[in-house]
Parts: C-alpha cells; sequence; structure tokens
C-alpha cells in the first residue's frame, strides 16, 4: 500500500465486534491505512488474535474486552482508544445480535427481542455517547455503523431488522446533531455477507448467491471497504446517510425475474 493511501495515519479507530468477520477485515482495512484500532468485542480471546495478527505485520492494534449492552464497558474501551492511540477518531458500530424468528410471531420470547435492540441498536447508542466528545474535540470524526438491508426490506428476523431499522433512523438523527460538532455519521447497510454465521451452510450461500445481480455474495472486505470509505476525508460532506453494499439485491427483484419468462420465453437471468 503507498504512503498516499493510508488515510488514517494517527487516527485512533475503535470498532466494536471486531474479533471476527465484517469487524475483523475492517479493523484489518483501518490499520493497513495507518490507524491505530482497538479490536473491542465481548471475545477477548478472539479479539486478542485479530489484534495480534495485525501487530505481527507491524500494524497498530490493541485487543480490549468491550460489552455494548454494558455502559461502564463501553466508556472504559472509548477511554483505552483515545488514551492508546492520543485520540479516538472513528467509532465503528459493528457489534450485533440475531435471534433467529420463532415460527409463529405471537411466539417470540420479550427476551430474545430485548436482546437483539439492547445489544443491536441501544448498543450501538451507548457508544455514540461515550465516544462522541473525544469525537467532537479531533476536528475529524466519524461514526460509521454497520447496518443491515433488513432494516430496509423483509429478509425475516423481527427484532434484528427491527433494530437495523432503528440504526439507520440513529445515522439520521444523530448526524443532525452532530454535523455542527464537526462529527459525520453514516452507516452501511451489507446484504449477504460470508462469515462465520454461515459456517456448514453452503447451500443456503449458493440458493442466495443466485439472488443477487452481481453473482456473488459479499465478502467482509467489501464492507470494510465501504465503512472506511465513510470514515475518511474523501466522504468530507457525507452525512447522515445509509450506503446500501448488497450486490444489488435491494434494487432488483431477482426471485421476481426467476419466476417470469422474458418475451423470449427464457426464464430468469
Amino acid at each position: 500500500m503507498t504512503k498516499d493511501a493510508r488515510r488514517f495515519e494517527g487516527y485512533g479507530v475503535l470498532i466494536t465486534g471486531a474479533a471476527r468477520g465484517i469487524g475483523a477485515a475492517t479493523a484489518r482495512r483501518f490499520a493497513e491505512e495507518g490507524a491505530g484500532v482497538l479490536v473491542a468485542d465481548v471475545d477477548a480471546a478472539e479479539a486478542e488474535r485479530t489484534a495480534s495478527a495485525l501487530r505481527k505485520r507491524g500494524l497498530a492494534a490493541e485487543a480490549r474486552v468491550c460489552d455494548v449492552a454494558d455502559q461502564v464497558s463501553v466508556e472504559e474501551a472509548v477511554a483505552h482508544c483515545a488514551g492508546t492511540f492520543g485520540s479516538l477518531d472513528v467509532l465503528v458500530n459493528n457489534a450485533a445480535h440475531c435471534t433467529p424468528d420463532a415460527p409463529r410471531f405471537e411466539d417470540e420470547p420479550d427476551e430474545e427481542w430485548a436482546a437483539d435492540l439492547d445489544i443491536t441498536l441501544t448498543g450501538a447508542y451507548r457508544c455514540c455517547r461515550a465516544a462522541l466528545p473525544h469525537l467532537a474535540a479531533t476536528g475529524r470524526g466519524a461514526i460509521v455503523s454497520v447496518g443491515s438491508v433488513n432494516g430496509l426490506q423483509d429478509f425475516g428476523n423481527h427484532a434484528y431488522s427491527a433494530a437495523k431499522a432503528g440504526l439507520i433512523s440513529l445515522t439520521r438523527t444523530l448526524a443532525g446533531h452532530a454535523g455542527p460538532r464537526g462529527v459525520r455519521v453514516n452507516l452501511v447497510a451489507p446484504g449477504t455477507v460470508r462469515t462465520r454465521a454461515w459456517e456448514g451452510r453452503d447451500a443456503d450461500l449458493e440458493a442466495a448467491r443466485r439472488l443477487y445481480p452481481l453473482g456473488r455474495v459479499g465478502e467482509p472486505e467489501d464492507i470494510a471497504a465501504a465503512v472506511a470509505f465513510l470514515a475518511s476525508r474523501d466522504a468530507s460532506w457525507i452525512t447522515g446517510a445509509t450506503l446500501v453494499v448488497d450486490g444489488g439485491i435491494t434494487a432488483v427483484n431477482s426471485g421476481f425475474h426467476q419466476a417470469l419468462p422474458r418475451p423470449d420465453g427464457v426464464r430468469g437471468t
């Protein structure tokens, strides 16, 4: 990577849910571009493995246990990031919780609904609240939340989808509040991404792949690139936005096209 590509030289970046998957890929992306990265996660061992792998490459990274459901844990992680790297310039809200739907909506238990909202939505709120004074102090602060196409259309998972839709709303309202303080707030909404959640479900991933106009599901690095863009000065006039990174699935009704023949008699694409 050339020096010109190191957009985050001297930045301190806090990423929640960063031990694996999209979070780990995002940590790598920021570290490769010069940032000091705090790999924050409830899984201490996995967080340390991710941070250690970056340090072995000569990159700046530390691991920290952070439970976004616990305000004290969040505040300690924020303070640790700012103290370790000299500032907190970017917050990436990636931690999430997704409970499978009950067969019938009326059988959804309150505690599972509450867990999805508390970690996915309220957890991001806690992190934003703790980080905002630090982000405002840098003059270049940015918040990027990892949402989901579930917040835009029906892909199942009632509670998770409601939480992700709430994140989109929080992104807009917080952008209005934080903008005058020099902090931009945006969100990336991924489609299906090949992460640990899909391990052992190759047939499901293949079925999903066929629905994507670009012919593949996403990789964690696809989302990391979008997060890094929105956090960078390349996006200096973007705030309150939802950037959909989904291979076109929310733009094109692939199922409809596959179900009905085209005028030439060929089904699908």
